[in-house]
């Protein structure tokens, strides 16, 4: 690396970037599935949109922000995992929901893709919680 950077610290502001990225990505499709189900006076999405909402947007712009304000390690393999498992698992676990609410799939069907998918968001938040307790607190 030009100049002594590491991989790591060239990585962090792309990481940084597709956190955020994928969190607006995540409000557009929330809010217009909201927009959607206002218009069509049709409610049955409202559990998929609050976790579009929260899961997707509210989340991984959190991260985001703590990989800008705490953490140095935003570019290492170990945040790349996590920031894939975010992502993964909220795909997973949005789609099953869309199917659910949606009257596609029967719950019996689905609900081992919603737990699967609860999970490794689960699994994700607890890799931003050790990447934050093994972090050098900045002042």
């Amino acid at each position: 690396m030009p100049y002594g950077i590491s991989n790591a610290r060239a990585n962090r502001p792309r990481r940084i970037r597709k956190f955020v990225l994928n969190a607006f990505a995540y409000a557009v499709l929330g809010m217009a599935l909201g927009v959607y189900m206002a218009i069509a006076q049709n409610f049955r999405q409202m559990g998929t949109h609050t976790h579009i909402m929260l899961v997707g947007f509210v989340i991984s712009f959190a991260y985001a922000l703590c990989h800008r304000l705490w953490l140095s390690n935003a570019g290492s393999k170990f945040a790349a995992v996590q920031f894939y498992i975010h992502q993964a698992a909220t795909i997973v676990l949005l789609a099953g929901l869309f199917l659910l609410y949606g009257g596609f799939v029967p719950a019996e069907r689905v609900g081992p893709v919603l737990g699967t998918g609860s999970i490794f968001v689960f699994v994700g938040m607890l890799l931003m919680f050790v990447m934050l307790l093994r972090s050098p607190a900045r002042s």
